[in-house]
This record gives C-alpha cells, structure tokens and sequence, in this order.
C-alpha cells in the first residue's frame, strides 16, 4: 500500500453535541504536519471527542474533517495511516501477547510490519507468551505502543501515553516518539502532564468547553501568557476563562 504523504489535518467548524450538551463548539483548527501537537485542557473539554472524531469512532453533528485535503466522508481507507495508543487499551484478555500481535498482523495482511524491533527495545521479549491479563500496567501501555507504531503510520495519536510506565520504559517511549518525529510525521499527544508536552511538542491545542482557546506555537503561548512553563502558562490561562 502506499503510504499517504499527510500535509495536515483540518477541523473545519466541527461541532458536537450529546442531548442538550455541547462538546464541541464550532471548532476550526488546522494541525501542522511533520511536528507534535499536544493537546490541552481541563476534563470534559472536548479532548477526547476530538480524537473520536479524527478516529472515525464518532460523527459530528456538522461541520468536516480534513486529511491532506481530503474531506473524511464515511471512508474509512485513512485510518490505515493512523496508529493510536489509547491510555487504557481494551484487549482480549486470554490471549498471548504474541497472539495478539501476530491476530492484528493479519487483520492487516497486505502491510509490512516492524514489531520485532519495537519487542526488543521495550524489552518485551520475556513477555510475548504472557497472556494479556496477566500483565501490569506499565508493560500493557508497552504493548499498546508496539500495536500503534509498527505499521509506521504517518499520523499518531497518542493519548496520555506514559501512564503506569517506569522511568526507564517513559523514558523509552519518549525516545520513540521523537524518532518518530524526525521521520517527518503527524503526532498529536494528549496528557496531563504539562512537562511532557513541553519536552516533546512544538504545537499546541489548548480546548475549554468544546472551544479553541489556542492554536499555534507552543513557544509563544507559553511567552503570550508571561510564563516560564507550559503548567504555569495553562493553569493562568484556566483561571482567566473561569476552570
């Protein structure tokens, strides 16, 4: 297959509802390709419908979403070109690690895949016949990183993508995420953890209520808000919208 050369990702006045709720509010904002994104702010905001929406997971109510200039109309082709490495993955839990490998290996028959280099480097080689509910959470979050990256999508998506790793596995996984980067790919990372969007990200997304409140150079948000850090730079921004 070939693989989709992304120029960037558009949500063109997306908006959302469930009943009476609003999740997403007009929302319009283009993500630059070949950089990180991070994506930010308070729960309930509209983070994870975003990415439902870009996932194919979920419809919006109006409004268009933009691949390389492609509108997603229903096709579901894209998603080949994204891999995702949710924050609590649900896999079948009787099932070998190796099983569940080699199963998404063959869903995916007509596409190469690089899992053996991604199994050593996160040291999961004793793991591979260890049955999915028999792993903790750190070494779960390592599978899940294997399954997202070794299609070599060109998009990633990446939700609070450190959670329950150690140090060295965290530290791992953030070198990942920047060779992937300087492969020239689309990377959008959503957590909690201020510093790791600081330490990986070049854009930011900064949602309240279903609205953009930023989107630009993480740089310059950091320095419009008069702030040393993104922490302190997000947390006064929260303040001044009333979170």
């Amino acid at each position: 297959m070939q693989k989709l050369e992304v120029s960037m990702i558009k949500f063109d006045k997306l908006t959302k509802q469930f009943g009476s709720q609003v999740v997403l509010n007009n929302l319009s904002l283009e993500i630059p390709m070949g950089k990180a994104t991070g994506i930010v702010g308070p729960n309930g905001s509209g983070k994870t419908t975003m990415i439902k929406h870009l996932l194919g997971l979920v419809k919006p109510n109006s409004g268009s979403i933009f691949i390389n200039e492609k509108k997603l109309n229903g096709h579901w082709d894209y998603r080949k070109e994204i891999g995702y490495m949710p924050q609590m993955a649900h896999y079948p839990e009787n099932m070998e690690v190796i099983e569940l490998i080699n199963f998404i290996k063959a869903i995916r028959e007509d596409e190469e895949a690089e899992e053996q280099e991604l199994v050593n480097f996160f040291n999961l080689r004793s793991d591979l016949h260890k049955r999915l509910r028999n792993l903790s959470g750190g070494t779960r979050q390592k599978v899940g990183a294997v399954l997202a990256i070794m299609f070599d999508p060109s998009i990633l998506i990446l939700d609070e993508p450190t959670a329950g790793l150690d140090p060295q596995a965290s530290h791992k996984l953030k070198k990942v995420i920047r060779r992937e980067k300087k492969k020239g790919k689309t990377i959008l990372l959503t957590t909690h953890i201020m510093s790791e969007i600081e330490e990986l990200a070049d854009h930011l997304i900064f949602i309240v209520e279903g609205n953009l409140r930023y989107s630009g150079p993480m740089n310059d948000f950091i320095e419009n808000q008069q702030e040393q850090r993104l922490e302190g730079a997000v947390a006064k921004m929260m303040e001044e919208v009333g979170q």
